[in-house]
């Protein structure tokens, strides 16, 4: 069996300046689940070759990440989410349901989906994708309690259990080959 090096596995330069950002990890071909990329993730998120980023924020995008966008012609796709925390704020089901419309275009990909910490809200867009790839409510949660671990929340996982992924608008000629 061959050795890999770090040269193989990152290219030329210090491997120490490949560093991801927290709670990433792929989700399906072409799309990337994680927190904010911070200025030190950049190197990192290059290798990936984005072509988007769909964040969940509703806050003012950084301005650093913005600028590293437009280095890279990485288009930014912003579906504002509040934070699902009890009593009173419900994550709103239209713009769940245009989320996954963006991710389903193959146009968008790769693609990167992210909250602040890539625990909640990217939790509850990752759970409804995985109800549209057919995946069991118990997969989906066990998914949800690995990145959202410790705090996992409650609604988010009856919000992903109730949603209605019927009707999810988008072009079936540049729908992702691993959707049926």
């Amino acid at each position: 069996m061959a050795h890999l090096s770090c040269h193989d596995l990152y290219g030329p330069g210090d491997p120490d300046e490949y560093i991801p950002p927290e709670n990433l990890a792929m989700v399906s071909t072409g799309i990337y689940r994680a927190a904010l990329a911070k200025k030190k993730n950049f190197a990192y998120l290059r290798r990936l070759g984005l072509r988007s980023i769909l964040t969940l924020f509703q806050e003012d995008y950084p301005a650093a990440n913005l600028e590293y966008m437009k280095e890279n012609n990485i288009k930014l796709l912003q579906f504002g989410v509040p934070g699902n925390k009890e009593p009173f704020v419900d994550i709103p089901s239209d713009v769940i349901r245009d989320a996954l419309s963006a991710l389903l275009d193959v146009r968008n990909h790769p693609i990167l989906i992210h909250c602040n910490k890539g625990k909640h809200r990217t939790g509850c867009l990752v759970g409804c994708l995985r109800k549209l790839q057919s995946w069991s409510h118990t997969s989906i949660c066990d998914e949800y309690r690995r990145f959202s671990y410790p705090k996992s929340r409650t609604l988010d996982q009856q919000f992903i259990e109730l949603f209605d992924i019927s009707g999810i608008p988008f072009d079936k000629r540049y729908k992702p080959a691993w959707l049926q």
